[in-house]
């Protein structure tokens, strides 16, 4: 049966869909030629022709972007923006600092509170799939002041994450040889993330697929090599299990002695966790290019737990496995060779020979794809902001293929960062960026957890039953309370040691709050310009941009496709089904 038209859906009583972002003049000359342009509110389809339904529902879903993401997609990005050089080579510092006892529960008690963030975020974002996700929400329901905040928070730790990872890339190079341009290495990433980003959405998450795909490899590569080695599985017959936890010992001492030394010892192990296990705001900032967003976002976000549980703690405990903490090679990875990887040393320490090849090369890609994945959230934020007037208006514009073209040029630029490495060492390069980042890490959380504590007492203040949402999120509000709480605590914490006596250092200080300060200021300054208030309760806008959406969703005939049967599909080992298909492959423009 054919599908309602989809402006029908909207002119029963709902809001223009223009509030959505207007037809562009150059849309608007292209559905006058075609002779699809009318004044009726309603469009006449004896046919049932759902490409012409769809042709609608891309234009007004989400502005000028495209619904072209599947559920394979979705949830590889997702995992190709939350798995990248933290978890291979990054996690050794947190080992290194903490040992292994230290760095499994830093780890297990991180995934455990950003859990509690994702609960709210991800009620919030299957109720309001919207382009810009929670730094829109934020203005949205909290203070524009706190949506300009937060956006400009979320796109430079994107941007920035970016040149980290090429940095990244460098240092796990030179596994191999040490006379590897740099430039080299910095140009070639630049022009694969500008060939990948430029074109249609679809192509991108196809990429993204394949690359996340070969990280899903690595981790259990990873793991099936600490599970054999540790059962005696390795060239010297050695069954040494969890000897590495009784020697050297399960706590370290860090910078004090005693008790204190190992508190200290288990906040570095949290540091580490806070730079390493991210996850929620990546399936957030898909949602307005997803095809079924409130299907395959909700089905995103149930995953998170497990994958926060397999990837990070599993990921945590397999390091803590493999290495004794006091590894010379570890305590030297600042040296900046790829030997900073904890795996890769366990590898060589054992005699093995060919397989850490293997997995360095895997490495190379895994890293490669998280900087591709950053670069697409970057873009995404910047015309998000863009959107609500936070950013210049020429943001916004979109190429034919969906792709916001000046919010591509500018982001761009960031990349060129990572040639700081031709005149500095790698490792230091690496080390710098990654402390600007965490602190704006932690402020994301943050900034989510308030944000959807003002969701909530708007939901109650305006009567809605928040069971009756697609995704309801248990324990709420205290769980946001006590997530945005814990990373508060960590964002303010995170620098300590520049504190203590004779390790004052001006650079590590301004590397670990920059971002804060960046974040007070933004949100002090819009606030005073535009003299913004505290959303009440009861006149937030909890309709905005849901009739679309809901009329979106209704105008779609064809059946969502399950995760299962999508994989299948792409090797043949299940005949795609006509009516299932959503379009992946196709692109139709308005």
């Amino acid at each position: 049966m054919a599908a309602a038209p989809f402006n029908d859906k909207i002119a029963g009583g709902s809001p223009d869909p223009s509030r959505q972002g207007p037809p562009t003049a150059d849309e608007n000359e292209t559905e006058n030629k075609s002779g699809r342009g009318s004044s009726n509110n309603s469009i006449h389809d004896p046919g049932g022709d759902d490409d012409l339904d769809e042709r609608l529902v891309h234009r007004y879903n989400t502005n000028q972007l495209k619904r072209h993401l599947s559920n394979r997609q979705i949830q590889l990005i997702a995992i190709g923006g939350s798995i990248g050089t933290a978890l291979f080579v990054s996690i050794g510092g947190g080992l290194q600092r903490g040992g292994p006892a230290n760095l499994f529960l830093g780890y297990t008690i991180h995934a455990f509170m950003l859990g509690l963030v994702n609960n709210g975020m991800a009620e919030m974002c299957v109720y309001m799939p919207v382009t810009g996700s929670f730094i829109r929400m934020a203005g949205k329901w909290v203070d524009e002041a706190f949506g300009f905040m937060a956006g400009w928070n979320f796109f430079l730790y994107e941007a920035i994450l970016v040149p980290f990872e090429i940095a990244a890339l460098n240092l796990v190079l030179t596994f191999w040889r040490d006379d590897i341009p740099v430039a080299a290495v910095c140009i070639g990433c630049i022009v694969l993330y500008a060939l990948l980003n430029v074109v249609a959405v679809q192509y991108f998450g196809e990429a993204e697929f394949w690359l996340a795909s070969g990280k899903l490899l690595l981790i259990l590569i990873v793991f099936c090599f600490t599970f054999v080695t540790m059962v005696g599985g390795n060239p010297q017959g050695d069954a040494y299990g969890f000897r590495n936890w009784q020697y050297p010992g399960a706590f370290r001492e860090y910078i004090g002695s005693g008790d204190l030394g190992r508190f200290q010892g288990f906040l570095a192990a949290v540091y580490s966790a806070g730079f390493t296990v991210v996850g929620p705001e990546y399936l957030a900032m898909v949602a307005g290019e997803a095809q079924r967003p409130r299907t395959y976002i909700k089905q995103g976000f149930k995953t998170v737990y497990w994958r926060f549980g397999f990837f990070f703690i599993g990921g945590a405990l397999a390091c803590s496995i493999v290495l004794p903490y006091d590894d010379p090679r570890l305590e030297n990875a600042g040296a900046g060779t790829a030997e900073a990887s904890p795996y890769v040393i366990a590898m060589q320490n054992m005699g093995i020979g060919v397989l850490p090849h293997i997995v360095n090369a895997l490495m190379c890609t895994s890293i490669f794809s998280a900087g591709n994945a950053y670069t697409y959230m970057a873009m995404r934020s910047l015309y998000g902001l863009a959107l609500d007037g936070q950013a210049p208006r020429f943001f916004t514009k979109c190429l034919r293929n969906g792709i916001p073209i000046y919010a591509f040029a500018f982001v761009m630029i960031f990349p060129f960062i990572s040639f700081l490495q031709v005149s500095n060492s790698t490792a230091e390069v690496v080390t710098l960026l990654q402390s600007l980042t965490q602190a704006a890490q932690m402020m994301n959380y943050f900034i989510m957890a308030v944000t959807y504590a003002f969701f909530y007492r708007a939901c109650k203040a305006q009567g809605l039953n928040r069971k009756t949402f697609p995704y309801y999120g248990y324990f709420q509000p205290y769980c946001s309370y006590i997530g945005g709480a814990w990373m508060l605590c960590v964002v303010a914490s995170f620098g300590y040691t520049v504190f203590l006596p004779d390790r004052w250092e001006t650079l590590d200080f301004f590397s670990y709050y920059t971002m804060v300060f960046v974040a007070i200021v933004t949100f002090t300054a819009w606030k005073i310009i535009k003299r913004t208030r505290f959303v009440s309760p009861s006149r937030a806008d909890l309709v905005w941009d849901k009739p679309v959406i809901d009329a979106y969703e209704a105008s779609l005939t064809k059946p969502p496709t399950r995760l299962r049967d999508d994989i299948r599909c792409i090797f043949g080992l299940r005949k795609r089904n006509k009516q299932a298909a959503e379009g992946q492959s196709h692109e139709l423009e308005p």
